[in-house]
């Protein structure tokens, strides 16, 4: 018998409980927890989620305890997610899982973990780091008698897929997962639910302006640098002018959060603005569109696109991010080509059985966290 879970305040076109696709492996229901309830509490428990504690955003995580992290990021990520989804009448409790799973498949040393891993697993199949997050929940996680990943439900996983949009090419997805796609329950040429766009909206807030913030207090950048952006310039220097009476930390924190608060109102107000103009009735309506509902404003994409340049060029580009990008390359480069060679020494030799001792190595150096990788790099030198 399917449970209410309280969820009658939703909109028509939320994802709800009651119309759940159920999971990959039938379970019984949870009397207490929604079936997205349970699928966030398993991300939570899951060692992977926990590893993100020491897994690079920007800055490598043995540089300071007070840049993001993976982890930070992911619940910076949820938090606005759940501020999105509250206003829009959404399901608060999807949108929040997908928020804290999205970057499950990170690598150690952020993107350049990734880069590296594509470049040695290109004769395998390749690497992508979403597709690495569904190999995570799906089969590497292992705390259950009766299957092994977390079988998430449907929805959940259909929105770990597709938060970015529909997917066209499923050939990687093949080739990396080693699965039959979900039993065809995900059909991954249509756009996700409104709950996965407004996780994958979040990300963009959050990435953007925490960023911002911890370039600025890295010292990559100034304020009045950061303010040279036409768009958001006048309110950069309404918080210039309490410089003498302030400490630099506080003007730093006021000015993002009141990017973050413009993003937010602004991403709200569209997504009305949609809605009403498309007019769901149901879920099915949201899935069948041809452009995302949840969105920034015309002018809104034009700041979120100079904030991205600016950081490019101003974060991503300098020299001591890649000076620290390149030594982490260095370092899983020289951990791919040790492993291959000795592939048993650290890694169970349970896990190559039926498996190309490629994709065995990828998913070992994928998992590590930033202080692993380089203290295994010192053992094998």
């Amino acid at each position: 018998m399917q449970k209410n879970y309280k969820e009658n305040h939703l909109k028509p076109y939320a994802v709800r409980s009651i119309n759940s696709k159920g999971r990959i492996y039938k379970e019984s229901e949870n009397s207490i927890r929604s079936p997205y309830q349970r699928d966030r509490d398993r991300i939570i428990h899951s060692s992977s989620f926990r590893r993100l504690k020491h897994k690079t955003q920007v800055f490598v995580n043995t540089e300071g305890d007070h840049y993001r992290t993976r982890l930070t990021h992911s619940m910076e990520v949820s938090q606005i997610a759940r501020t999105l989804t509250r206003s829009l009448g959404l399901n608060e409790d999807l949108s929040e899982t997908l928020s804290l799973s999205h970057d499950l498949g990170h690598t150690p040393f952020g993107h350049a973990g990734e880069e590296v891993l594509a470049q040695c697993m290109e004769k395998y199949g390749g690497f992508d780091h979403n597709i690495q997050t569904l190999r995570i929940v799906t089969s590497i996680e292992n705390k259950y008698y009766k299957f092994r990943g977390l079988n998430l439900t449907i929805e959940t996983l259909d929105g770990l897929i597709k938060h970015n949009g529909p997917v066209e090419n499923l050939a990687p997805y093949k080739t990396i997962l080693k699965e039959d796609l979900f039993s065809n329950k995900i059909v991954f040429n249509l756009f996700p639910s409104l709950e996965a766009q407004v996780a994958a909206i979040s990300d963009d807030i959050a990435y953007n302006n925490h960023d911002l913030e911890d370039g600025l207090r890295a010292d990559l950048f100034t304020i009045k640098e950061i303010s040279s952006m036409p768009y958001i310039s006048n309110l950069i220097n309404k918080h210039i002018k309490n410089i003498k009476n302030f400490r630099r930390e506080v003007i730093i924190s006021q000015i993002v959060r009141d990017l973050i608060n413009l993003m937010v109102i602004d991403v709200i107000k569209t997504t009305n603005k949609n809605l009403k103009k498309t007019n769901p009735q149901s879920i099915s309506d949201i899935y069948k569109h041809d452009y995302l509902i949840v969105d920034f404003s015309d002018k809104m994409k034009i700041i979120d696109k100079q904030i991205k340049d600016f950081l490019r060029t101003n974060m991503y580009n300098h020299k001591k991010v890649i000076t620290n990008t390149n030594r982490g390359k260095k370092i899983l480069s020289e951990l791919f080509r040790y492993l291959s060679k000795n592939p048993k020494k650290y890694i169970s030799k349970d896990l190559f059985k039926n498996a190309i001792k490629e994709r065995v190595i990828a998913d070992f150096i994928a998992g590590m966290t930033d202080r692993y990788a380089i203290n295994l790099y010192k053992k094998i030198k």
